[in-house]
């Protein structure tokens, strides 16, 4: 049987990567950016409505004030909008969700390997620390390199704009564009999965070093005694 130590170690191991799992599930579902443009009639200079676009990484909603003439609101599928757009903006939305998914999967392994590290008594395998290390440090760096890819595909090719634009029938600038929820949990789902490498590594560690202590007894031994 694994000792106290190990099983505690492990499992809140496994407890933060489930947590991880949870925060990104949530953040899969919620909204992720904001982008909000002043909207005048084609031919005026009067800027005095506006559309909102809020999307997500597959639903949003449009929202229009005066613009140009009357107020609406619809729902908008982020991807269905994104293929018409085409180019960059599509291909790095689908590398964004295609990263968070291999993320999740990650995580799945990272949960699977400390649960079963947490009963089984030898754990100097692949399917131990290096194992984990690996699940874990892979969702970690799938999820910097999302953030890094939405940031660009928000900031740089301008989505939202481009989404706002493509289905009204007005004048638009100004764009004021916010990341909301969804985007900024990445940075805890990153934070849990190395805690959770570290959990691990302190144990690994303090094994190792518990079990060095235990030899230098017989290292430090005389010549003498020890030919007994």
């Amino acid at each position: 049987m694994p000792s106290t130590e190990k099983i505690i170690y492990f499992l809140c191991s496994a407890f933060f990567s489930t947590g991880g799992v949870a925060i990104l599930g949530y953040g899969l579902s919620t909204d992720w950016a904001h982008t909000t443009m002043s909207c005048a009639p084609l031919g005026s200079s009067n800027f005095n409505g506006s559309s909102t676009i809020q999307m997500g990484l597959f639903n949003g909603s449009e929202e229009k004030v005066s613009c140009p003439w009357f107020s609406s609101e619809e729902a908008v599928k982020v991807f269905v909008r994104l293929e018409k757009i085409g180019g960059a903006a599509i291909a790095l939305q689908g590398l964004v969700v295609g990263l968070l998914v291999l993320a999740l999967v990650g995580s799945a392994g990272s949960i699977l390997i400390t649960l079963y590290n947490s009963i089984s008594n030898p754990y100097e395998t692949y399917m131990g620390p290096i194992g984990l290390f690996v699940c874990s440090g892979i969702s970690a760096s799938f999820a910097f390199l999302a953030l890094v890819l939405y940031l660009i595909n928000v900031f740089v090719v301008k989505i939202g704009q481009r989404m706002a634009t493509l289905s009204s029938d007005a004048t638009l600038q100004d764009e004021d564009t916010h990341l909301l929820l969804g985007f900024y949990l990445l940075l805890p789902y990153i934070g849990v999965n190395l805690l959770a490498i570290l959990l691990v590594y302190l144990y690994q560690h303090a094994a190792y070093t518990q079990r060095k202590e235990k030899e230098k007894p017989t290292e430090d031994a005389p010549k003498d005694i020890m030919m007994f």
